[in-house]
């Protein structure tokens, strides 16, 4: 692989605040990273980091979208004039997919470039076998898993061999595999090019390694923290936890669900059941599949699998194939016991689900209003519904954000309102799909301790999980997917 010209990135009192908010969602960052150097991005939810890569990508926008402050410098020039030495892979990899087939995707970054002609079908193979996406050229974006997304959006940038990498949260949707494959592929990328790497990402253990530096953002503007990984994680590493850091070693303590008795009752089962998104093309079937009520159910395999698809499945939002989802008698609606019959309003308190796009299930143009969409549509009253409201922004940490508009959160953030949205309305079975995706230390915790609440309570819990702390938490009944023969 042909070598990029590392960049130098210079931060001096940087800070950035989006239209509309009144607090900053960065302020008062200041550092110098050399070209070449490897370095891990932290900080709590919220903190910054995807805005800061963002400023760093130069498509923060101008006046209008927000207000700066300082200087980010890439080579002594402002980020909007570095935008071709510059790679970004965002959090959303939906956001970073821009055409219909793979290959095609993946060569349009070096298209606009100006690369010759003649180099893009290698690049784009390159890229694609360093990332492990092995599909057709000629495979469609739109039916691709979330995780494939991700390992698409990543294969684009590598494409274009920037002198800067940014990555927001690379493996934050991908099976252990995957998160393995993309972490080498990395590693394969900056060796051989000696491009600047700055990496956002929870997983600290799966990078920690390849890095030469860490730079830890504060919530409340500045550096929590500066340095080598060893002495940032050996000087700094309780107060970091404390601050929602995840730091390599330092355990999770929280109890494990009891594993449902085998006598519990099921609250979904389905017998010869297939599904598929597209009706042509069954991504699993055969399935016997039973949830029992009041306890977790999660559901793991390998990226592209079918997992989404049977949870969406499960919670009535996606028609069987073959098979028939059948819910408890103490669930029958109007459209009798098959979820997939019952009105939205019939839903919303017997199955709600969390997607794993949080966007996709916004609606309004408030954290607080979003919250009370669910207890509005049930004719809840104003006092009621405050109450709720409240409890859930002061539960997952939202409450200073009440008023922002949920798109401009950060991607941990987008997460845990999704998850308020379902709880908010209270129903008897919850579908979550990767639930704990983009969770600092402390909003981990804060729901997976609330989901082992709703367990506790009788709720009924689906999870859609590659998260080993999840499945070791809540995880007493598994269904394991694997590839269909």
């Amino acid at each position: 692989m042909t070598s990029a010209t590392p960049a130098r990135v210079q931060a001096a009192g940087w800070g950035w605040r989006y239209a509309g908010r009144k607090l900053p969602a960065v302020s008062d960052a200041t550092f110098t990273i050399e070209p070449g150097e490897r370095v891990l991005l932290l900080g709590a939810s919220g903190a910054g980091k995807s805005t800061l890569l963002a400023g760093l990508a130069g498509v923060l926008g101008d006046a209008d979208e927000g207000e700066r402050t300082g200087a980010l410098l890439i080579d002594g020039a402002a980020p909007e004039s570095r935008r071709g030495q510059v790679g970004l892979v965002m959090q959303d990899p939906d956001a970073g997919i821009v055409l219909s087939k793979v290959g095609d995707d993946v060569a349009f970054g070096c298209e606009n470039l100006g690369i010759p002609a003649s180099e893009i079908p290698a690049r784009v193979a390159g890229a694609l076998e360093a990332v492990g996406l092995d599909v057709p050229l000629q495979h469609a974006t739109k039916a691709l898993s979330g995780g494939q997304k991700q390992r698409l959006v990543l294969a684009g940038v590598l494409a274009m061999r920037p002198g800067l990498l940014l990555l927001d949260e690379p493996t934050a949707n991908l099976d252990p595999e995957g998160v393995a494959e993309v972490r080498s592929s990395v590693e394969r990328v900056v060796d051989a090019t000696g491009a600047t790497l700055i990496v956002v990402e929870h997983r600290t253990p799966v990078w920690v390694d390849l890095m030469t530096r860490v730079i830890v953002l504060a919530a409340g503007g500045g550096l929590l923290a500066d340095g080598s990984p060893a002495q940032v994680f050996a000087e700094h590493g309780r107060a970091l936890a404390d601050a929602g850091v995840w730091v390599p070693d330092q355990d999770v303590e929280l109890p494990v669900t009891p594993v449902a008795s085998g006598a519990a009752s099921a609250v979904l089962e389905a017998t010869g059941l297939a599904v598929a998104r597209d009706p042509r093309v069954v991504v699993q079937s055969g399935l016997d599949v039973r949830v029992p009520q009041g306890s977790a159910t999660v559901i793991t395999g390998p990226n592209g699998v079918g997992k989404s698809t049977l949870a969406l499945t499960l919670a009535g939002l996606i028609p069987e194939r073959t098979g028939e989802v059948v819910a408890a008698s103490s669930l029958t609606g109007r459209g009798g016991r098959r979820p997939i019959r019952w009105t939205s309003r019939e839903l919303l308190t017997r199955i709600g689900t969390v997607f794993q796009e949080p966007e996709h299930q916004f609606l309004t143009q408030t954290l607080r209003d979003e919250l009370a969409v669910g207890p509005r549509a049930l004719g809840w009253d104003a006092a009621r519904t405050a109450f709720v409201v409240d409890g859930l922004l002061e539960r997952l940490h939202l409450s200073h954000l009440a008023l922002a508009n949920p798109f401009t959160l950060s991607g941990g953030q987008k997460r845990r309102l999704s998850v308020a949205t379902v709880l908010a309305a209270s129903p008897e079975v919850i579908v979550l799909d990767e639930p704990t995706f983009g969770q600092d230390r402390r909003g981990w915790i804060e729901l997976v301790s609330l989901l082992q609440e709703e367990i506790a309570s009788g709720t009924s819990v689906v999870a859609v999980t590659h998260d080993e702390g999840v499945i070791q938490h809540l995880g007493g009944h598994r269904i394991v997917l694997e590839p269909a023969a």
